[in-house]
């Protein structure tokens, strides 16, 4: 199966985003591609670089909407499986968002990041509510798709979860910056995460110099023995495309060994602060 992760730059001109998006997936299909994966909020800019003024529910939009649909046409086109992020109004509350969409066009869910970070220049905090609607899989045309939106990823528990509920893949939208954690971090937390729970993982990241952020760039792709596949140019934008064999997940140490030998009875997580 052939993954594309495609890192973009974004400007303030929304539609211009969502057409570089959009003409990226053609580009892709021509190369076979049958999943592919956006950057985190991909399409507009980064809104959480600056402390919200007010209330941000005017820049969100609702999911199906206007973005979703314009993919869920493309994704039909090419008989791709598509991954979108982007700042989604739900019932009121504002969420850091992916729908995932299958080859043939249907809105399969939205995974919500359920963690919210909150520092320096990522204030996010005052633009998402935290997400309720949990560490989905979903069962898409190419394989079960699990989602980790950016900060998500750091949390071993949200990532084990994706693994037992399924996951072959798990994809992750992300906004990271040169130089914000050690070189060379990111890949390892991928990696570990793959070995442990026996998926291969996409880290899509976001890329270009934005107001008061570099965004590196540098997505890339680890295998279920915890190997990196592939990974993209540091700031410029590019499609990366790794072909990546399902089959492997079956056979990997964790679900032949350490999904078998867990006692989750023995360290119930709900028990973590006693």
């Amino acid at each position: 199966m052939k993954l594309a992760l495609i890192q973009q730059h974004a400007t303030n001109d929304i539609n211009s985003n969502i057409q570089r998006g959009l003409d990226n997936i053609d580009q892709a299909a021509k190369q076979g591609v049958e999943l592919a994966v956006f950057a985190e909020l991909a399409f507009t800019r980064f809104y959480p670089q600056y402390l919200a003024d007010g209330d941000v529910r005017h820049l969100a939009e609702q999911v199906p909407g206007p973005t979703t649909e314009k993919f869920m046409a493309k994704a039909k086109e090419h008989n791709m499986v598509v991954v979108i992020n982007l700042f989604e109004l739900e019932d009121g509350k504002t969420y850091d968002s992916s729908p995932v969409i299958d080859a043939d066009g249907t809105l399969l869910g939205t995974t919500q990041m359920v963690h919210v970070a909150d520092y320096e220049r990522f204030y996010e905090k005052s633009y998402y509510a935290e997400g309720t609607h949990g560490a989905m899989v979903y069962d898409t045309a190419v394989g079960k798709v699990g989602v980790a939106i950016c900060y998500d990823r750091h949390y071993p528990e949200f990532m084990r979860a994706l693994g037992v509920n399924g996951a072959e893949v798990v994809v992750i939208p992300q906004a990271g910056t040169v130089g914000e954690w050690p070189k060379g971090l990111y890949e390892a937390e991928l990696q570990v995460a793959s070995f442990q729970n026996g998926y291969y993982c996409g880290l899509a990241n976001r890329v270009g110099i934005e107001d008061r952020l570099t965004f590196a760039g540098e997505s890339f792709v680890t295998d279920p023995d915890g190997k990196i596949l592939a990974q993209s140019p540091s700031g410029e934008d590019h499609i990366l495309i790794t072909d990546i064999d399902l089959s492997n997940v079956e056979k990997s140490t964790a679900r032949t060994m350490f999904y078998r030998d867990r006692r989750p009875d023995i360290y119930p997580l709900d028990d973590i602060n006693r």
